[in-house]
Protein backbone atom coordinates (compact mmCIF):
# COMPACT_ATOMS: atom_id res chain seq x y z
CA UNK A 1 0.00 0.00 0.00
CA UNK A 2 1.28 3.49 -0.83
CA UNK A 3 0.40 5.91 1.95
CA UNK A 4 0.74 9.67 2.30
CA UNK A 5 0.89 10.98 5.85
CA UNK A 6 0.25 14.72 5.78
CA UNK A 7 0.36 17.61 8.20
CA UNK A 8 -0.08 21.36 7.76
CA UNK A 9 2.70 21.96 10.29
CA UNK A 10 6.42 22.01 9.55
CA UNK A 11 8.27 18.69 9.43
CA UNK A 12 10.08 17.77 11.50
CA UNK A 13 8.68 19.76 14.42
CA UNK A 14 8.78 19.76 18.19
CA UNK A 15 6.02 17.79 19.83
CA UNK A 16 4.17 14.51 20.01
CA UNK A 17 2.54 14.69 16.57
CA UNK A 18 5.89 14.48 14.79
CA UNK A 19 7.04 11.67 17.07
CA UNK A 20 3.88 9.76 16.21
CA UNK A 21 4.23 10.40 12.48
CA UNK A 22 7.85 9.24 12.41
CA UNK A 23 7.11 6.13 14.50
CA UNK A 24 4.03 5.33 12.41
CA UNK A 25 5.98 5.63 9.17
CA UNK A 26 8.74 3.39 10.51
CA UNK A 27 6.28 0.69 11.55
CA UNK A 28 4.31 0.81 8.30
CA UNK A 29 7.53 0.57 6.27
CA UNK A 30 8.58 -2.44 8.36
CA UNK A 31 5.30 -4.07 7.32
CA UNK A 32 6.11 -3.55 3.63
CA UNK A 33 4.21 -0.36 2.86
CA UNK A 34 5.54 2.72 1.07
CA UNK A 35 5.08 5.86 3.16
CA UNK A 36 5.69 9.54 2.41
CA UNK A 37 5.18 12.48 4.77
CA UNK A 38 4.05 15.88 3.49
CA UNK A 39 4.36 19.18 5.32
CA UNK A 40 5.91 22.61 5.28
CA UNK A 41 9.66 22.92 5.75
CA UNK A 42 12.43 25.48 6.07
CA UNK A 43 10.48 27.66 8.53
CA UNK A 44 7.44 27.51 6.24
CA UNK A 45 9.34 28.63 3.14
CA UNK A 46 8.56 25.52 1.09
CA UNK A 47 6.35 22.43 0.97
CA UNK A 48 8.04 19.04 0.99
CA UNK A 49 7.25 15.36 0.65
CA UNK A 50 9.75 13.08 2.36
CA UNK A 51 11.24 10.53 0.02
CA UNK A 52 11.05 12.88 -2.95
CA UNK A 53 13.90 15.10 -4.03
CA UNK A 54 11.51 17.82 -5.14
CA UNK A 55 10.36 20.63 -2.88
CA UNK A 56 7.98 23.41 -3.89
CA UNK A 57 8.85 26.96 -2.80
CA UNK A 58 5.99 28.68 -1.03
CA UNK A 59 6.22 31.76 -3.26
CA UNK A 60 5.50 29.68 -6.37
CA UNK A 61 1.86 29.42 -5.34
CA UNK A 62 1.38 32.10 -2.68
CA UNK A 63 1.67 34.86 -5.29
CA UNK A 64 -1.06 33.14 -7.31
CA UNK A 65 -3.23 32.80 -4.21
CA UNK A 66 -2.90 36.52 -3.45
CA UNK A 67 -3.75 37.40 -7.05
CA UNK A 68 -6.87 35.24 -6.83
CA UNK A 69 -7.99 36.39 -3.38
CA UNK A 70 -8.30 40.04 -4.33
CA UNK A 71 -8.75 42.32 -1.34
CA UNK A 72 -11.73 44.14 -2.85
CA UNK A 73 -13.48 40.81 -3.48
CA UNK A 74 -12.65 39.17 -0.12
CA UNK A 75 -12.29 42.04 2.38
CA UNK A 76 -12.99 39.87 5.45
CA UNK A 77 -9.92 37.74 4.79
CA UNK A 78 -7.71 40.81 4.98
CA UNK A 79 -9.40 42.33 8.01
CA UNK A 80 -7.61 39.88 10.33
CA UNK A 81 -3.93 39.03 9.90
CA UNK A 82 -4.25 35.50 11.31
CA UNK A 83 -7.08 34.67 8.91
CA UNK A 84 -5.16 36.13 5.97
CA UNK A 85 -2.01 34.18 6.83
CA UNK A 86 -3.84 30.88 7.33
CA UNK A 87 -5.89 31.20 4.13
CA UNK A 88 -2.80 31.86 2.02
CA UNK A 89 -0.87 29.03 3.71
CA UNK A 90 -3.78 26.62 3.30
CA UNK A 91 -4.35 27.32 -0.39
CA UNK A 92 -0.61 27.26 -1.06
CA UNK A 93 -0.40 23.85 0.63
CA UNK A 94 -3.35 22.61 -1.43
CA UNK A 95 -1.90 23.77 -4.74
CA UNK A 96 1.50 22.30 -3.91
CA UNK A 97 -0.18 18.96 -3.13
CA UNK A 98 -1.87 19.05 -6.53
CA UNK A 99 1.50 19.78 -8.17
CA UNK A 100 3.18 16.90 -6.36
CA UNK A 101 0.36 14.64 -7.54
CA UNK A 102 -1.78 12.49 -5.27
CA UNK A 103 -3.21 9.93 -7.68
CA UNK A 104 -0.57 7.26 -6.93
CA UNK A 105 -1.50 7.01 -3.25
CA UNK A 106 -3.83 4.31 -1.99
CA UNK A 107 -4.52 6.27 1.21
CA UNK A 108 -4.07 9.88 2.27
CA UNK A 109 -3.88 10.20 6.06
CA UNK A 110 -3.94 13.77 7.40
CA UNK A 111 -3.11 14.80 10.96
CA UNK A 112 -4.82 18.14 11.53
CA UNK A 113 -7.94 19.93 10.36
CA UNK A 114 -6.18 22.38 8.03
CA UNK A 115 -4.36 19.74 5.97
CA UNK A 116 -7.58 17.72 5.92
CA UNK A 117 -9.55 20.59 4.40
CA UNK A 118 -6.79 21.25 1.87
CA UNK A 119 -6.23 17.65 0.76
CA UNK A 120 -9.93 16.87 0.61
CA UNK A 121 -10.12 19.51 -2.11
CA UNK A 122 -6.90 18.37 -3.83
CA UNK A 123 -7.32 14.58 -3.71
CA UNK A 124 -8.26 12.80 -6.94
CA UNK A 125 -11.60 11.05 -7.08
CA UNK A 126 -11.41 7.59 -5.56
CA UNK A 127 -8.43 8.22 -3.25
CA UNK A 128 -9.60 7.71 0.36
CA UNK A 129 -8.89 10.36 2.98
CA UNK A 130 -8.41 9.42 6.65
CA UNK A 131 -7.98 12.16 9.26
CA UNK A 132 -6.47 11.80 12.72
CA UNK A 133 -7.08 14.88 14.87
CA UNK A 134 -4.57 15.51 17.65
CA UNK A 135 -6.41 18.33 19.39
CA UNK A 136 -8.75 21.28 18.95
CA UNK A 137 -7.19 23.98 16.79
CA UNK A 138 -10.28 26.15 17.24
CA UNK A 139 -10.07 26.10 21.03
CA UNK A 140 -6.35 26.84 21.05
CA UNK A 141 -6.96 29.77 18.69
CA UNK A 142 -9.75 31.07 20.92
CA UNK A 143 -7.27 31.27 23.76
CA UNK A 144 -4.66 32.98 21.58
CA UNK A 145 -7.25 35.53 20.43
CA UNK A 146 -7.33 36.80 24.00
CA UNK A 147 -3.52 36.94 24.23
CA UNK A 148 -0.97 36.97 21.39
CA UNK A 149 -3.52 37.38 18.55
CA UNK A 150 -5.90 39.78 20.26
CA UNK A 151 -7.38 42.31 17.82
CA UNK A 152 -10.59 44.24 17.05
CA UNK A 153 -11.50 41.46 14.56
CA UNK A 154 -10.95 38.52 16.92
CA UNK A 155 -14.59 37.47 16.52
CA UNK A 156 -14.05 37.08 12.77
CA UNK A 157 -10.98 34.90 13.39
CA UNK A 158 -12.87 32.77 15.88
CA UNK A 159 -15.67 32.15 13.37
CA UNK A 160 -13.12 31.31 10.67
CA UNK A 161 -11.25 28.70 12.75
CA UNK A 162 -14.50 27.24 14.05
CA UNK A 163 -15.51 26.62 10.44
CA UNK A 164 -12.09 25.11 9.64
CA UNK A 165 -12.56 22.80 12.65
CA UNK A 166 -16.00 21.72 11.46
CA UNK A 167 -14.86 21.12 7.88
CA UNK A 168 -11.68 19.34 8.91
CA UNK A 169 -13.51 17.01 11.26
CA UNK A 170 -16.26 16.14 8.77
CA UNK A 171 -14.70 16.07 5.27
CA UNK A 172 -12.56 12.91 5.54
CA UNK A 173 -13.99 9.44 4.94
CA UNK A 174 -13.34 8.72 8.60
CA UNK A 175 -12.11 10.92 11.45
CA UNK A 176 -9.95 9.30 14.12
CA UNK A 177 -9.81 10.68 17.66
CA UNK A 178 -7.77 9.38 20.56
CA UNK A 179 -10.41 9.84 23.23
CA UNK A 180 -14.03 10.48 24.12
CA UNK A 181 -13.31 14.08 25.13
CA UNK A 182 -12.36 15.24 21.61
CA UNK A 183 -15.06 13.23 19.89
CA UNK A 184 -17.75 14.61 22.19
CA UNK A 185 -16.79 18.23 21.51
CA UNK A 186 -16.66 17.68 17.76
CA UNK A 187 -20.09 16.09 17.84
CA UNK A 188 -21.82 18.48 20.23
CA UNK A 189 -20.21 21.81 19.39
CA UNK A 190 -19.29 21.35 15.74
CA UNK A 191 -22.16 19.03 14.77
CA UNK A 192 -19.97 16.36 13.18
CA UNK A 193 -22.04 13.18 12.69
CA UNK A 194 -21.25 10.34 15.10
CA UNK A 195 -20.81 7.85 12.27
CA UNK A 196 -17.77 9.82 11.03
CA UNK A 197 -15.66 8.75 14.01
CA UNK A 198 -13.32 5.98 15.03
CA UNK A 199 -11.61 6.07 18.41
CA UNK A 200 -8.02 4.86 18.23
CA UNK A 201 -5.07 5.68 20.46
CA UNK A 202 -1.87 6.60 18.66
CA UNK A 203 0.35 3.69 19.60
CA UNK A 204 3.91 4.00 20.85
CA UNK A 205 7.13 2.15 20.00
CA UNK A 206 8.21 0.96 23.44
CA UNK A 207 11.18 -0.99 22.08
CA UNK A 208 12.58 2.06 20.31
CA UNK A 209 12.06 4.16 23.44
CA UNK A 210 13.88 1.62 25.62
CA UNK A 211 16.81 1.64 23.21
CA UNK A 212 16.98 5.42 23.61
CA UNK A 213 16.90 5.06 27.40
CA UNK A 214 20.03 2.92 27.28
CA UNK A 215 22.08 5.71 25.71
CA UNK A 216 24.47 7.88 27.78
CA UNK A 217 23.64 11.39 28.98
CA UNK A 218 25.58 14.25 30.51
CA UNK A 219 22.88 14.80 33.16
CA UNK A 220 23.14 13.31 36.62
CA UNK A 221 20.69 13.14 39.49
CA UNK A 222 21.87 15.49 42.26
CA UNK A 223 22.74 13.54 45.44
CA UNK A 224 19.90 13.40 47.93
CA UNK A 225 17.42 15.03 45.54
CA UNK A 226 14.33 13.72 43.81
CA UNK A 227 13.92 14.94 40.24
CA UNK A 228 10.62 16.47 39.12
CA UNK A 229 10.46 16.67 35.34
CA UNK A 230 8.35 18.55 32.83
CA UNK A 231 8.96 17.67 29.16
CA UNK A 232 7.08 19.52 26.45
CA UNK A 233 6.61 22.80 24.66
CA UNK A 234 7.03 25.97 26.69
CA UNK A 235 3.78 27.63 25.69
CA UNK A 236 1.03 29.12 27.82
CA UNK A 237 -1.46 26.29 27.29
CA UNK A 238 0.94 23.77 28.86
CA UNK A 239 0.49 25.55 32.21
CA UNK A 240 4.17 25.46 33.21
CA UNK A 241 3.73 28.78 35.05
CA UNK A 242 1.38 27.00 37.47
CA UNK A 243 4.03 24.34 38.05
CA UNK A 244 6.56 27.04 38.92
CA UNK A 245 4.10 28.66 41.33
CA UNK A 246 3.53 25.28 42.97
CA UNK A 247 7.27 24.72 43.30
CA UNK A 248 7.70 28.14 44.89
CA UNK A 249 5.51 26.94 47.78
CA UNK A 250 7.97 24.04 48.22
CA UNK A 251 11.05 26.23 48.13
CA UNK A 252 12.02 25.55 51.74
CA UNK A 253 12.31 21.81 51.08
CA UNK A 254 15.80 20.73 50.12
CA UNK A 255 14.92 17.30 48.70
CA UNK A 256 14.01 18.16 45.09
CA UNK A 257 15.10 19.74 41.83
CA UNK A 258 12.98 20.34 38.74
CA UNK A 259 14.13 19.82 35.15
CA UNK A 260 12.13 21.74 32.56
CA UNK A 261 12.83 20.19 29.17
CA UNK A 262 11.75 21.83 25.94
CA UNK A 263 11.49 25.14 24.16
CA UNK A 264 8.78 27.58 23.16
CA UNK A 265 7.63 31.16 23.09
CA UNK A 266 7.12 31.37 26.87
CA UNK A 267 10.63 30.29 27.82
CA UNK A 268 11.94 33.74 28.72
CA UNK A 269 8.79 34.54 30.71
CA UNK A 270 9.13 31.30 32.64
CA UNK A 271 12.82 31.91 33.31
CA UNK A 272 11.96 35.37 34.63
CA UNK A 273 9.26 33.85 36.85
CA UNK A 274 11.77 31.35 38.28
CA UNK A 275 14.28 34.11 38.97
CA UNK A 276 11.71 36.38 40.64
CA UNK A 277 10.63 33.54 42.94
CA UNK A 278 14.20 32.70 43.93
CA UNK A 279 14.12 29.22 42.40
CA UNK A 280 17.18 29.55 40.18
CA UNK A 281 19.12 26.83 42.00
CA UNK A 282 16.18 24.41 42.03
CA UNK A 283 14.47 24.80 38.63
CA UNK A 284 16.73 24.15 35.65
CA UNK A 285 15.82 24.87 32.04
CA UNK A 286 17.49 22.19 29.94
CA UNK A 287 16.23 23.38 26.54
CA UNK A 288 15.45 21.11 23.65
CA UNK A 289 17.16 17.76 24.29
CA UNK A 290 17.73 14.59 22.31
CA UNK A 291 18.05 12.49 25.48
CA UNK A 292 14.55 12.95 26.94
CA UNK A 293 14.05 9.17 27.34
CA UNK A 294 17.17 9.01 29.54
CA UNK A 295 16.10 12.06 31.56
CA UNK A 296 12.74 10.41 32.25
CA UNK A 297 14.57 7.30 33.41
CA UNK A 298 16.54 9.42 35.90
CA UNK A 299 13.52 11.38 37.12
CA UNK A 300 11.22 10.50 40.02
CA UNK A 301 8.04 12.46 39.29
CA UNK A 302 6.62 13.64 35.96
CA UNK A 303 4.29 16.64 35.82
CA UNK A 304 2.10 17.90 32.98
CA UNK A 305 0.05 20.91 34.22
CA UNK A 306 -1.78 21.57 30.92
CA UNK A 307 -4.69 23.95 30.53
CA UNK A 308 -5.66 22.15 27.31
CA UNK A 309 -4.33 18.87 25.93
CA UNK A 310 -5.37 15.83 23.94
CA UNK A 311 -3.09 12.77 24.24
CA UNK A 312 0.41 14.12 24.98
CA UNK A 313 3.42 11.94 24.30
CA UNK A 314 5.10 13.02 27.54
CA UNK A 315 2.48 11.17 29.58
CA UNK A 316 2.94 8.01 27.53
CA UNK A 317 6.72 8.18 27.84
CA UNK A 318 6.49 8.77 31.59
CA UNK A 319 4.20 5.80 32.06
CA UNK A 320 6.42 3.33 30.20
CA UNK A 321 9.33 4.74 32.26
CA UNK A 322 7.56 3.68 35.49
CA UNK A 323 7.04 7.25 36.62
CA UNK A 324 3.95 8.50 38.44
CA UNK A 325 2.44 11.34 36.43
CA UNK A 326 0.67 14.35 37.86
CA UNK A 327 -1.72 15.75 35.25
CA UNK A 328 -4.62 18.18 35.26
CA UNK A 329 -8.24 17.44 34.45
CA UNK A 330 -7.86 19.20 31.08
CA UNK A 331 -8.97 17.65 27.80
CA UNK A 332 -8.12 13.99 27.30
CA UNK A 333 -5.69 13.71 30.22
CA UNK A 334 -8.17 12.05 32.64
CA UNK A 335 -8.57 9.27 30.06
CA UNK A 336 -4.81 8.62 30.19
CA UNK A 337 -4.29 8.63 33.97
CA UNK A 338 -6.40 6.92 36.63
CA UNK A 339 -6.29 8.99 39.78
CA UNK A 340 -4.60 7.28 42.73
CA UNK A 341 -3.83 4.24 40.54
CA UNK A 342 -1.43 5.28 37.75
CA UNK A 343 -0.93 8.90 38.79
CA UNK A 344 -2.65 11.92 40.26
CA UNK A 345 -5.14 14.33 38.68
CA UNK A 346 -5.53 17.92 39.89
CA UNK A 347 -7.75 20.77 38.65
CA UNK A 348 -6.21 22.77 35.82
CA UNK A 349 -4.84 26.16 36.78
CA UNK A 350 -4.73 25.23 40.48
CA UNK A 351 -1.19 25.74 41.77
CA UNK A 352 -1.99 24.83 45.42
CA UNK A 353 -3.52 21.51 44.32
CA UNK A 354 -0.47 20.85 42.16
CA UNK A 355 1.78 21.65 45.11
CA UNK A 356 -0.11 19.18 47.29
CA UNK A 357 0.20 16.40 44.72
CA UNK A 358 3.94 16.98 44.30
CA UNK A 359 4.45 17.06 48.06
CA UNK A 360 2.55 13.79 48.49
CA UNK A 361 4.83 12.03 46.01
CA UNK A 362 7.97 13.57 47.49
CA UNK A 363 7.11 12.36 50.97
CA UNK A 364 5.85 8.83 50.29
CA UNK A 365 8.43 6.70 48.47
CA UNK A 366 6.32 3.53 48.55
CA UNK A 367 3.24 5.27 47.17
CA UNK A 368 5.29 6.96 44.45
CA UNK A 369 6.85 3.65 43.40
CA UNK A 370 3.49 1.89 43.43
CA UNK A 371 1.90 4.47 41.14
CA UNK A 372 4.91 4.29 38.82
CA UNK A 373 4.81 0.52 38.51
CA UNK A 374 1.06 0.51 37.92
CA UNK A 375 1.50 3.25 35.32
CA UNK A 376 4.07 1.14 33.48
CA UNK A 377 1.92 -2.00 33.58
CA UNK A 378 -1.06 -0.13 32.16
CA UNK A 379 1.03 1.81 29.64
CA UNK A 380 2.78 -1.22 28.16
CA UNK A 381 -0.57 -2.84 27.55
CA UNK A 382 -2.50 0.20 26.36
CA UNK A 383 0.01 2.02 24.13
CA UNK A 384 1.16 -0.92 22.01
CA UNK A 385 2.28 0.36 18.59
CA UNK A 386 1.62 -3.04 17.04
CA UNK A 387 -2.01 -3.05 18.18
CA UNK A 388 -2.48 0.59 17.15
CA UNK A 389 -1.07 0.06 13.67
CA UNK A 390 -3.04 -3.17 13.23
CA UNK A 391 -6.28 -1.31 13.94
CA UNK A 392 -5.23 1.58 11.70
CA UNK A 393 -4.54 -0.79 8.81
CA UNK A 394 -8.01 -2.26 9.28
CA UNK A 395 -9.40 1.24 8.75
CA UNK A 396 -7.16 1.79 5.70
CA UNK A 397 -8.29 -1.47 4.11
CA UNK A 398 -11.92 -0.67 4.74
CA UNK A 399 -11.57 2.29 2.35
CA UNK A 400 -8.89 0.83 0.05
CA UNK A 401 -9.79 -2.88 0.03
CA UNK A 402 -7.90 -3.68 -3.21
CA UNK A 403 -4.56 -2.26 -2.02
Amino acid sequence: MKILLATYWSIPHLGGVWNYLSQLKSRLVDLGHTVDIMGYGGENTYIQVSGREKTIPKERWSAYVYSTLQKNSFPKIYSNHLVEYTEVQRYTYELAAAEFGLADYDIIHTHDVISTVALDRARPEGVPLIATLHGLVSHEIRHQLTTIHKSPTSNLARAYFDEIERLGASSADVTITANEWLQKILMEEFRVPEDKFEKLHYGFSVERFQEEQAKPTTMQTPPGKKVIIYAGRLIELKGVHYLIDALAALKERDDWVCWIVGDGNRKQHLQAQVASLGLGDKVLFLGKREDVPVLLKLADISVLPSLMDNQPLSVIESQVSSKPVIVTDAGGLPEMVEHDVTGLIVPKGDAPALQGAIETLLEDDDYRSKLGEQAREWGLQHWSMDVGVERLLEIYKRFAPDS
